[in-house]
């Protein structure tokens, strides 16, 4: 197990109350009840304390965690008969981004089942996996398959979900020599004018355009302990400080959590997660998930076309916008 270090008080409390379990399990001589709901008690009480006063940074912390679900693993939860769908047709396949089609479990969450495209960036859990994934990072081929992807579900009407998780876009020259910024910025173009629903869910690290390059939708969910932002803490803390020491002031300087984003108006709904973190019940994470997209797409289904890329292109013209009084 993987444990933060604001979380070891409370897992100090949790193998004590397993010991004490055990050891009243054992000996069915002691009555050792009393002393056990005493325990549960206070261990409920620090998990309270610990989750409901969570700082932005160790909000980043637990959206990095590496037992936390991936992309692939949220599609297996929500999607029946999943195809993988491979490569951009101009270069190859970036592993670091999977998408293909399946038949999103609505009817689950009492909306109804329908086929959809999904798309994601997807991290590895050992290190064999992170590098056949790249670290969840895509280069321009990653971004130019999810292009052809979502312009395939436009070609036969089908609703477009994103799981966002990428600690930005591959920043290796190879990338750049291939046009990193330009594909990104043709998603951004294109995903605009896609004339089918589009629903983003931030999972976990949603840093910079990496993210954004699949990132334009009509509605934008997020997971509670998710961040989304324009630069990672570390980075920002790099820039104006000439060190990575003070990334927890630039979590607080930068709002990237979900209720941030909330008050600013990017992000329209927080998906609640487990106490601890969806690694600690992923299945109530994906039930939470689920019933968040099925409620997104129900209330998109109603718009016809015009009124679906009216109303997306007005989401994001007003986001940033200010007035002086």
């Amino acid at each position: 197990m993987h444990l933060l270090d604001f979380e070891k008080p409370l897992y100090e409390l949790e193998e004590k109350l397993r010991e004490l379990r055990s050891f009243d399990a054992e000996d069915g001589g002691v009555d050792l009840s009393p002393q056990i709901e005493a325990l549960e008690a206070r261990v409920e009480t620090l998990r309270a304390s610990i989750y409901q006063g969570l700082t932005r940074w160790q909000r980043v912390q637990l959206a990095r965690h590496p037992e936390r679900p991936y992309t692939l693993d949220y599609i297996s939860g929500l999607v029946r008969g999943f195809r993988e769908l491979h490569g951009d047709r101009l270069f190859g396949d970036d592993r670091a981004m999977v998408g293909g089609l399946g038949q999103f479990q609505g009817s689950r969450w009492g909306s109804c089942d329908r086929t959809i495209m999904v798309i994601g960036q997807q991290k590895g859990r050992d290190t064999k996996s992170r590098k056949f994934r790249n670290f969840g990072m895509p280069n321009p081929e990653g971004y130019r398959k999810a292009l052809r992807l979502m312009r395939m579900a436009a070609k036969f009407g089908k609703p477009i979900i994103t799981l966002l998780d990428t600690p930005g876009a591959f920043p290796g020259l190879e990338a750049e020599e291939r046009g990193q910024a330009e594909a990104i910025a043709r998603n951004l173009m294109v995903m605009a004018r896609l004339p089918v629903p589009i629903v983003v869910v931030v999972i976990g690290e949603g840093a910079s355009g990496g993210a954004l390059g699949i990132g334009v939708g009509d509605r934008i969910l997020m997971l509670e302990n998710a961040w989304y932002s324009v630069i990672s803490p570390e980075s920002c803390s790099q820039i104006l400080w000439r060190s990575w020491d003070y990334k927890e002031e630039a979590a607080r300087a930068l709002k990237l959590t979900a209720p941030d984003l909330i008050e600013q108006g990017i992000v329209d709904t927080i998906v609640p997660e487990p106490a601890g973190g969806a690694h600690r019940d992923p299945q109530a994470a994906f039930d939470a998930t689920g019933r968040a997209i099925a409620n997104a797409l129900d209330e998109l289904d109603g718009l016809d076309t015009a009124t679906l890329l009216a109303e997306r292109l007005a989401k994001f013209d007003g986001m940033g916008a200010w007035a002086e009084g």
